[in-house]
């Protein structure tokens, strides 16, 4: 064998070698940046829960001032202040930050973020959540998914005068689905259709829907949006 061709043929192998050991350094490194966000979902998932019990704490601990102040209403026949109090201490309730625990620790923080996010804007929540895991999705497809489905929802929320959203993560026959509502007093479709983002301040919808198809398209699967009920409602379907 030719001195040339030894040299090419050395070439040829550390070629390949370094190929390898590089395809193996971005494996190691996309690895790590998924422990690294797992290690902060998690952190924020202890913080919401820590904030939760501290909650709860506080409403245990006024519980008993509160029966108090019902019962001296009643003892005067003070009747419809009792009820005028009754009422606020519920709203308050209703209001008061809530976790959802879901058994997926991604999910759950974006979900508890999110919620809350809304209940603080006076919107009216409503959530429907089985145990899924979009075993398929790595965690920065996944996490843009969601986010841009509940964002896009808040976000039309705050023109309406009785905001309402639904969130619905469900399996549907050999899919796993993320449902988004959001009440609606007039159509969004009729004046655009294809869902166009060039006001982004007067079609909020339009925002991030390109991101939501292509993403659902990258695993195989399929997105829907349509309106029913006076809900608009946003759909993406990814095969379990």
């Amino acid at each position: 064998m030719s001195k040339n061709s030894e040299l090419v043929k050395q070439y040829e192998e550390l070629e390949s070698k370094y190929n390898r050991l590089f395809g193996e350094k971005n494996e190691l490194e996309y690895e790590l940046n998924e422990l690294k966000a797992s290690a902060e979902h998690i952190k924020a998932q202890d913080g919401e829960i820590r904030r939760l019990h501290e909650s709860v704490r506080r409403m245990k601990h006024d519980m008993k001032n509160h029966l108090m102040v019902i019962a001296s209403y009643c003892n005067s026949e003070a009747y419809d202040e009792a009820k005028a109090y009754i009422s606020t201490i519920l709203d308050k309730m209703n209001s008061t930050y809530s976790y959802v625990e879901t058994g997926n620790s991604l999910l759950n923080h974006i979900l508890n973020d999110k919620l809350n996010t809304a209940r603080q804007m006076g919107i009216s929540v409503k959530a429907e959540i089985e145990t899924l895991f979009f075993k398929h999705m790595d965690s920065l497809d996944f996490s843009a998914l969601l986010t841009n489905l509940l964002d896009n929802a808040i976000e039309a929320c705050k023109k309406e005068k009785n905001p309402e959203l639904s969130v619905s993560i469900v399996k549907r026959r050999d899919y796993e689905t993320m449902l988004v509502k959001n009440r609606i007093t007039e159509s969004v479709l009729s004046g655009n259709p294809k869902l166009f983002s060039s006001k982004p301040e007067k079609e909020n919808h339009g925002i991030g829907v390109s991101q939501i198809r292509s993403i659902t398209e990258k695993y195989g699967g399929m997105c829907d949006f349509y309106e029913e009920d006076g809900f608009f409602c946003a759909c993406a379907f990814i095969p379990s």
